[in-house]
Order: C-alpha cells, then structure tokens, then sequence
C-alpha cells in the first residue's frame, strides 16, 4: 500500500503479527470480502451454513481457542490478510485481501505458520483459484472437487 503526503511517497509494507479479540470484527470482514472465491453462488445463496462460521464471534472463537493459531497481517491501520493453524495439522484459513494478492502476503504467511503445523498430514481445503499457491507451497491435490453447503473446494495434503 502506498499513502501520499504532500511530495513524498511513504510505503507501508505489511506486519504479520498475532490476531487479537480486538481484530475479530476486521479479520470477518476481509474473509466475506473474498468469500466469492469459495461460495459456489457468487452472492453466497446456499452457503448461510459456512458464513455463520465466519462471523465476527466465530472469528473471537478461533483466536480464543488454543487449538488454533492465528496470525492477522496488517498494512497501515487495516488487516489484509489473516492466516490460521488448527489442531497443528490443519491450515484453517489463509486469506489476502484482492488488493493484496499477489505480493507475497500468503507466501509470508506460509512460512510463518508451516512450523506450528506439525501433524502428518497437513490438509488443507483449498478454494480451486488458490490450488496452484498450495501447490508451491508443496501440498497435492488429495481428492476431487467437493461442493457442499454452498462451498466449492479442493482437498490437499502435503
């Protein structure tokens, strides 16, 4: 992200930092922000099952449960991205805002929660756009294409 102040060009490049309560609400917002990506209907018809997993107190579940870690990536004063591991086996959700996507930000935050994801497999359910970032971050494709409760993913392994 780039601010402008008076001549100067100033850079925020993005912190990835550990997620609060505080970021619950923000953190539930990016992830609807991109929620077209995985919903099957782009307006999330079908989906109101998954999306209730997704809300601001859910969010507040996860970063309270112990069993989940969870990383917030902030540029300025706004989250664009957020990144969390369950039960040391899982990548439970791995999210750049569209504005961000293609810089680094999910490959920054891969390497910075791959050391807490110490179970065998690792899994992941993978919106289809995002197969191929998995993929280099050395996950397989585990199975075919599941469509349910209104999501579209891919199951993956490494």
């Amino acid at each position: 992200m780039v601010t402008t102040m008076s001549n100067k060009t100033k850079i925020i490049q993005p912190v990835i930092r550990e997620a609060t309560l505080s970021d619950a609400q923000e953190i539930s917002e990016l992830i609807r922000s991109v929620a077209h990506y995985f919903t099957i209907d782009p307006a999330g018809v079908g989906a109101e099952r998954f999306l209730q997993t997704i809300t601001p107190e859910a969010i507040a579940g996860y970063i309270e449960n112990d069993d989940i870690f969870y990383l917030a990536v902030v540029a300025g004063e706004s989250i664009v991205g957020v990144g969390a591991v369950k039960n040391a086996s899982h990548l439970f959700h791995l999210f750049v805002c569209e504005a961000y996507q293609g810089q680094q930000i999910a490959r920054r935050m891969w390497n910075q929660l791959a050391p807490r994801l110490t179970g065998r497999p690792v899994t992941v359910n993978s919106t289809l756009a995002a197969v191929p970032v998995y993929e280099k971050f050395g996950f397989k494709i585990a199975g075919s294409k599941v469509e349910r409760d209104g999501i579209a993913f891919v199951p993956m392994n490494k």
